[in-house]
Order: structure tokens, then sequence, then C-alpha cells
């Protein structure tokens, strides 16, 4: 946003050189991005944050300026010849919940031609465009006090009144951008008797703008509810001046001043008023005051700031200030603290002025006291502490997680928050959170799951040329979704997903490895998980093929430790590597941070070497393909054999004389016992047992 220092000095007369000027204001909070020009032409561009719309314009400015040096700002106020006879122009207002208040006035006998004077003259310096003297003149407003208005052609209004209400199920309104757009029942709207005129807040009709044959016009400011603007204009993909400050809430006091000051505009060009401004109050903007205590401003800031000075700045702000009786005796008070704390009376009864909506409680007070007085005028402390410094308990293990990983040749990424709605639910099997109102499609809900941003990032490194075998990568973090859909509930939970290549993974692996070779690069990530996995108490991980849609269903696999799912891993469906445009095969692993940090780290522990010779004994048996592995070492242990050591695939066989949809497993086991040598009928026992688990799968024994 452009500012002109000239304009501000016109408003307030300080007298420092407009470089200290920007300087002075930074600090204060109201940033100066940059300063261009010199002397008159000195322009600003500010970067005023959102809460503070009352500071978007040259009066809110000057009125900063009036605290920061303590000057007094010359008042709003237009000069106008007495109107002439009584304005017949109704203004009906059916939604008073969006539309508090609505000001008219009518003017006759315009001329309507190119804008001269003051407002061509600021409108070249701040790069402003000029249309007609009428529309110049509800801009020229707009940046000096920051109120959108909106002039109508009065002839084109039908039925010579105005009425605020919703829209209608097929209106259509074309606005003053040329588009014809299809009204919602949600949209507020002004309109005629018998048609929507303008979208409330938003943009005006095209059918009514002002035009060089426009003789009457009717000029309007009205308050609008910020939900409301924000929807209408959200849902019409339209983002102007005007829907920008309404968005984040108007000044409600400002609608007369502001429709008076666009009358002395266009009047200077000729015109005449038509009886008394028009209006309309559907609802009373009424804020309760807020108490000011000068212990509490002592004990947030650290410093005393005098009575003196407490007062020049709240009224310079605009803010009312009355005293409070001072009592001896303490008494039981609420304000905004807890109910029921005994202590002194407040020392100021604050009245809040309608144009700072962001201002709701007494710490908001005294952060405008803290920044008008100046941040650098407090010295440098070390905040009052008498604790101690106590690590959360899974700090531990969550750096142990890092560890491992950067050891493993993963490096650490961070991806956004807010992404696509498609892409929180292509990857949730819950219901996602979306955003209220995003600042993009792109960033319309929370992420349900690490995945999406994990292959973007992996996407944008591609595209700029980042060799493949170098793109391993891996992103911990929270991921959100709805608990109860009915009260849109939300949870959070700690997740951590690991992406790369297939070139990648096998970076580091077998000489000679084939990234064509996805059997070998997902056995190459399966350890990886392993060695994380690892480093974790447990009794039992086992793996099955239960994953998510969005993983191959044959080169991916979920990690269960102890029975609960805490990993998913393996390459990316075909399908949507080719929906993003992923020429590389991606192998990606999530894994529920949150579960794995409940377990404690494994300890590092001695076992001494038995002194007794190991037994082992292989068995051959053919299986169905549904029987994996997993079930295989199940059904052994649990035999609870003691003295059983391990139990590892020998051979796996498929094709020539076994069967299609079977294979043909060698398996070996090991026994052995730290206190005595192995009798060969007890091994016969146990194997006998072995056998017997191995067939109660329907394997069939193969003496061959």
């Amino acid at each position: 946003m452009k500012i002109s220092p000239h304009w501000l000095r016109e408003l307030v007369p300080y007298t420092v050189d407009p470089r200290q000027l920007a300087e002075d204001l930074t600090l204060a909070g109201i940033a100066v991005e940059s300063v261009s020009g010199t002397g008159d032409t000195t322009i600003y561009e500010m970067d005023i944050t959102t809460n503070r719309v009352d500071a978007m314009n040259h009066y809110g400015i000057a009125r900063e300026i009036s605290a920061i040096y303590d000057l007094n700002l010359k008042p709003l106020a237009a000069k106008l010849p007495a109107p002439k006879g009584k304005a017949n122009f109704p203004i009906e207002i059916e939604v008073p919940q969006f539309c508090t208040r609505f000001t008219g006035q009518v003017i006759r006998n315009v001329n309507i031609g190119q804008s001269t004077g003051r407002v061509r003259k600021r409108f070249a310096q701040l790069e402003q465009k000029l249309i007609n003297n009428a529309a110049d003149a509800t801009n020229y407003v707009l940046l000096e006090m920051g109120k959108p208005t909106h002039a109508f052609d009065l002839d084109k209004l039908e039925g010579s009144k105005l009425i605020i209400r919703m829209g209608r199920a097929g209106e259509t309104l074309k606005t003053l951008d040329g588009i014809e757009r299809k009204l919602h029942t949600d949209d507020v709207v002004v309109a005629d008797a018998n048609k929507p005129v303008a979208l409330a807040g938003v943009m005006g009709g095209w059918d009514t703008m002002i035009t060089a044959e426009t003789k009457n016009i009717l000029i309007e400011s009205a308050w609008w509810d910020p939900a409301a603007i924000r929807r209408t204009a959200r849902r019409h993909a339209i983002h102007t001046d005007a829907s920008h400050r309404f968005e984040r809430g108007a000044d409600w006091a400002s609608c007369p001043i502001s429709t008076d000051l666009v009358s002395e505009i266009i009047l200077e060009s000729g015109g005449e008023l038509e009886g008394e401004k028009i209006d309309v109050i559907a609802r009373d903007f009424n804020r309760e005051p807020v108490s000011l205590h000068h212990a509490e401003a002592k004990r947030i800031l650290g410093k005393e700031i005098s009575s003196n000075e407490v007062e020049h700045i709240m009224r310079r702000l605009g803010f009312k200030l009355t005293p409070a009786h001072i009592s001896p005796v303490a008494t039981t008070v609420s304000t905004g603290r807890a109910a029921g704390v005994i202590e002194a009376p407040a020392d100021y009864t604050v009245e809040l002025p309608t144009w700072r909506l962001d201002v709701e409680r007494e710490i908001d007070l005294i952060e405008e006291l803290a920044r008008i007085h100046g941040f650098n005028k407090f010295a440098n402390t070390l905040p009052g502490f008498t604790g101690a410094v106590v690590e959360p308990e899974e700090a531990q293990r969550k750096e142990k997680i890092r560890s491992i990983l950067l050891s493993l040749g993963y490096n650490e990424a961070i991806s956004s928050t807010f992404i696509a709605k498609a892409d929180s639910q292509a990857f949730s099997r819950n219901a996602i959170v979306e955003i209220a109102n995003p600042l993009s499609e792109e960033a319309s809900a929370m992420r349900a799951s690490l995945v999406p941003g994990m292959l973007d990032m992996i996407s944008n490194n591609l595209n700029r040329g980042t060799e493949p075998s170098k793109i391993r990568l891996f992103e911990s973090g929270h991921v959100y979704s709805l608990k109860n859909v009915k009260n849109a509930e939300t949870e959070e939970h700690d997740a951590l997903c690991i992406g790369a290549t297939a070139a990648a993974i096998l970076e580091n692996g077998t000489v000679g490895a084939s990234a064509s070779n996805g059997a070998e690069v997902f056995l190459r990530l399966k350890g990886d998980i392993e060695s994380l996995l690892e480093s974790f108490q447990h009794q039992s991980l086992s793996f099955d093929t239960d994953t998510p849609n969005y993983f191959h269903p044959g080169r991916s696999a979920r990690a269960m430790l102890d029975g609960t799912t805490v990993a998913h891993f393996g390459q990316l469906h075909p399908n949507i590597a080719t929906t993003r445009k992923l020429k590389q095969d991606i192998y990606i692993a999530e894994l529920m941070l949150d579960k794995l940090i409940e377990l404690p780290l494994r300890s590092a522990r001695y076992t001494r070497l038995s002194r007794y010779p190991a037994v082992d004994r292989d068995f051959s048996f053919m299986f169905e393909d549904t029987i994996t592995f997993d079930r295989i070492t199940t059904a052994i242990r649990a035999l609870r054999l003691a003295e059983l050591q391990s139990i590892e695939p020998a051979e796996i066989f498929r094709g020539g004389n076994v069967p299609a949809g079977k294979y043909s497993l060698l398996l070996r086991v090991t026994f052995q016992s730290t206190d005595r040598t192995l009798r060969d009928d007890e091994v016969a026992l146990w194997s006998t047992q072995i056998a017997e688990a191995l067939k109660s799968l329907g394997g069939a024994q193969r003496t061959q």
C-alpha cells in the first residue's frame, strides 16, 4: 500500500524528516517497507498487518503519528452547502445481522467528468487509476480514511428505494468487472425494488454504475458483517479493496462522515444536495469497556509508565479513559483474568473506539502502550525464572529417530501444514479438517498425512535438476483429522514420513543393483525401517500387506510392533505417480510417530555366548502363496521352545515341479542351550512339533 508523507503532514503537523518518520512508524508496528522519492514527492510502501485495518489509510497512519509525537490530529470534516428539499429515498435493511448501518446521500444535477485538483495530483503520486470524478471521489476517501463507499446512478435504481437483503435463487448480477455472476442465497446484496444492484461490500453492479450521462447519484456508506463479506468474496473469487477492508472489520461510526467527504469532492464539479443524509441504523454497535490497571501494565512491561503518558497515548489513539474510583479496600472483580480474584480496583475504564476491532482485552491496551512508548526504550533484561529446563519425555526418542535417519543417508525436510483439500482427502482414511478462510485452493485444508508434502518436495527436487540418486528425505510433524464431524472436534498426531527415489535407496546398497528391480528396492527400504524400529523395545516385529490404496499393492507392507501398527511403507502406486507426473519410481514410508515414541528405547545388553554347540535342523515344505513368512514364524514361536534361537528362510523356490500358486521353502531353525549340550531325542521331539505346526498351516513336507 502506497502512502504519501506529504498528505500525512496535512493531517498531523509532524516536523521530522520523512525517513525518520518511516523509522519511527516501523518501530511502532506500522511497517514502512521502502521509501522512494524526496521532499513532497516522497512515497512510502507500507506493509500493514491484517489486524490493523484502521491503519490501511492516511488518516489511520496520521493518528499513529499524533500518538508517537503527541501532536494534535486534524479532525475529519466536510464543507457542504445546505441541502435543498427533502430526500424521498427509503432504505430498508432486511438483514440487520449482516448490515447494521447504511448511510445514503442523494446529489442531483452532477457533472460527471475527469477529476482535477487534489484528487488528480494525489492519484498521480500514488499511481492510482483515474475513472471519473464520482468513482474517484469514493476511491479518494478510501485512501484518506479507509472507509469503502459506492456511488449509484440514481435514475437507474428502480422503484426509488434500496433494500438490503439476501440473494434469491436464480438471480444474477453483472458486476463492475463485466462478469455476469449467479447469486447464491447466502450472498448479501443491495437491491432496488426489482433487482440486485450490488454485491454488498464487494463490488457494485454494472447496470447502475456512474457514466458520462449520469445526472443524479446516490452515495452509500455501510457497515457489513466481516464473515458474510468473506464468504461472498471467496464464493465468487473476488478480492477488492472494499472486501479486503470489510472482511477485517470496518469502522461502524464512519458511515456518515465518509458519505459527507465523498459528497464534498463530487460537489466541487457541480451539483446540489437533496435533503439530509439518510442514516439507517438497524442495530447498535456497542462494545464493553475494558479495565486498565497500572500495576498490571508494570508487571507485563517491567517498567513504570507514568499516568500522564498513559493518558496521552490512549487519547491520541482514540481511546476514552475514565479514571476509576480508587478504594483502599480490595474488592472481588473479573477483568478477563480469573473471576473471583481479590485485587485492587482498575485505574481506568477504557471505552474502545469503533475502528479498533483488534483491541478486546486489557493485554491489548498494554500492547498499545508499549509500542507507542517505544519498544526500544525498554531495558534489555532476562525474564524472571526460578524453575529449571525440563526436556520433554519423548525428546530423546525423537532425537534418536532423527539421528538414525541421518546416519542412513536421509536429509531432513519441512513442508507446509496447509495443503489442497483433494490431497488431504486422497491420503486420509478419516474426515479431514478444512480451513474456513483459506489463502488459496492449494492451502484449503490441514494435512491429514505427510505424504502429499513429501511427494511435492520430491517432485520439486526432480524438476529442478537434482540427481535422483540424491533424493532421500524425511519429515516429522503434526497431522490433523476430525475426531467428531458433528461437533467439528479435531485431533492431531505426531507423524514421520520417509521419501526417496528407487535410485537413492540403492545408492549405498548392493554394488551393481538396479533401480528397475522393484523387489530389491523394497527390501532395502524395509531394511531401513527395521533399523529404525529395532531401536525401540518390543517383543515382536511383524509385517503384512494391509496398506493404504496409495501404495503399490505388490511392493508395500505394514509394520507392527507387538501387534500395533506403527508404519506403512513401499512403492508409491503407479497411478498416483502418473497423476503427479513423477517419472521416477518413488518409495515412501509413513510412521505413526506418536505410537512409536510411547515405547522406551532399547538398551544395549550383553549376553554371554553359549559354551555349548548349536544344532541346526532344516525343514522343506510346500505352501500356498497366501501363507506368509510371518504366519510361519508365529506358528513356530507359539510352541514356546526355550532353546529355539532363530528361524531363517534358507531357500525359496517357485516354478519347476512346484505348482502355480505355491512355493517351496527350505526353513532352517537353530537350537542352543546356555547350560548344557542338547540331546538328540529332545531335538527330534522339537523338530516333530515344528513339522506339525507347519502342517497345520496347510504345508506339505517334501522329501526331496
